[in-house]
């Protein structure tokens, strides 16, 4: 069952306009010579057209808030619930802009797979900024690999595990079940994402420093973009703790 989601991109239409600074008199037809009362007459007309007009396109501007853009084949589908699994702020508009350029990329990537994955884009792109900057063939010492940096064994035999969609697949199957063993929360989630998923059930005291480490900044960036911020404190952090190194092997391999 999907988890509801912090939609933040409402459209206010405000109230209708009204001509308060409008003194029309007006006289009965029997004391009002037409040169005197057609203006009024014409004055009215226009009012009428201008809310019927209104009428219009405030439906037109209802409507158009309703669509989803990432369901555009779906016209049943709530906006509310495409991305359901997370509880974090997400801008319809694309992932946040806290993200470096690198990640920011593969903004089209990662809307497909938030919905083909029912995950909040801003929190695929977290995972991918903090395992590979959106370095699509990087290697770990531990043997992780791509994007999300999945473990060998988690492919099918005769799959690239650095072919991006595959990775995707992959990782971001991993990602959802550890939502869902964590029941949805975001801390325990990313746990289980970089420590295994046995970790969701123990003790955080017990976690390796490299999981609590991941989780501290994985929660910090996304409690920033919660909060609208433009740049991540924690992010910076993990740059500096050797993100900027993997970021500028990133951009060299995507040309940018």
């Amino acid at each position: 069952m999907r988890r509801k989601w912090i939609y933040n991109n409402k459209l206010n239409l405000g109230g209708r306009p009204t001509a308060t600074s409008l003194d029309i008199p007006l006289r009965t037809a029997a004391r009002s010579s037409p040169v005197r009362w057609v203006p009024a007459l014409l004055t009215l007309l226009l009012i009428l057209a201008s809310v019927r007009s209104w009428g219009a396109l405030r439906s037109g501007l209802v409507n158009l808030a309703q669509q989803n853009p990432y369901q555009a084949n779906s016209s049943n589908a709530d906006p509310k619930e495409v991305f359901g699994r997370s509880e974090v702020l997400y801008d319809a508009g694309g992932i946040s802009p806290v993200f470096t350029p690198q990640i920011r990329t593969w903004s089209a990537e990662i809307s497909h797979w938030a919905v083909e994955f029912d995950l909040d884009p801003n929190l695929i792109a977290l995972v991918m900024q903090i395992e590979s900057c959106g370095h699509p063939r990087v290697h770990s010492s531990a043997g992780a690999l791509g994007l999300f940096q999945v473990m060998p064994f988690h492919f099918k035999e005769g799959e690239d595990p650095l072919d991006p969609q595959t990775n995707a697949m992959r990782g971001l199957s991993y990602l959802a079940r550890s939502l869902d063993l964590s029941n949805g929360q975001i801390d325990l989630a990313l746990a289980g994402y970089n420590g295994g998923h046995g970790v969701i059930d123990r003790d955080p005291n017990t976690w390796a420093p490299e999981t609590r480490r991941y989780v501290q900044w994985g929660t910090g960036i996304l409690e920033d973009i919660s909060k609208g911020e433009l740049r991540s404190a924690q992010l910076d952090a993990w740059l500096a703790a050797g993100g900027a190194n993997l970021c500028r092997r990133a951009s060299a391999e995507l040309g940018g």
